[in-house]
């Protein structure tokens, strides 16, 4: 029989763009609590999440064939969506914390499963949302352990 190769497990790394990389920095950093693990001023902030990273570019720089030498020009413009997992109980310290910080809850959905996720926007107006594993019907020990 002919060898399968096995199917992606899980996201190694995305990544959003955003023309001030410092407001964002200061945002997944501080608001977010991400861990900040390289920075190129005026390029790249990249975060670690657990088992994957999370990556912000300034578009105006990857996407100049001059400034990239390594891998291949990317960049996109406009608003994205980015859902982070947090823990189911705590959801309440989450949408507390984000009224503390400033950050309005655009909408709260409450999912049959069981999940729930909090939506809001970062200072480039991306959509983020932290929702529980449960809104796809994930087991969260799949997740955080």
């Amino acid at each position: 029989a002919p060898h399968m190769i096995s199917h992606p497990e899980q996201i190694l790394e995305t990544c959003i763009y955003v023309d001030d990389l410092d407001e964002a920095e200061k945002f997944y950093r501080d608001v977010l609590g991400l861990e900040l693990i390289s920075k190129t001023d005026g390029r790249h902030i990249f975060f670690r999440m657990g088992r994957s990273v999370f990556l912000i570019f300034n578009p105006k720089v990857t996407n100049d064939p001059n400034t990239q030498h390594d891998v291949p020009t990317h960049g996109a413009v406009g608003q994205c969506h980015t859902a982070f997992a947090v823990k189911d109980n705590e959801i309440d310290e989450w949408r507390d914390h984000l009224g503390e910080n400033g950050v309005a809850i655009e909408k709260e959905i409450p999912v049959n499963s069981g999940g729930i996720s909090l939506y809001f926007r970062d200072p480039a107006g991306n959509g983020i949302e932290l929702g529980t594993p449960a809104i796809w019907g994930i087991k969260e020990k799949t997740v955080f352990e």
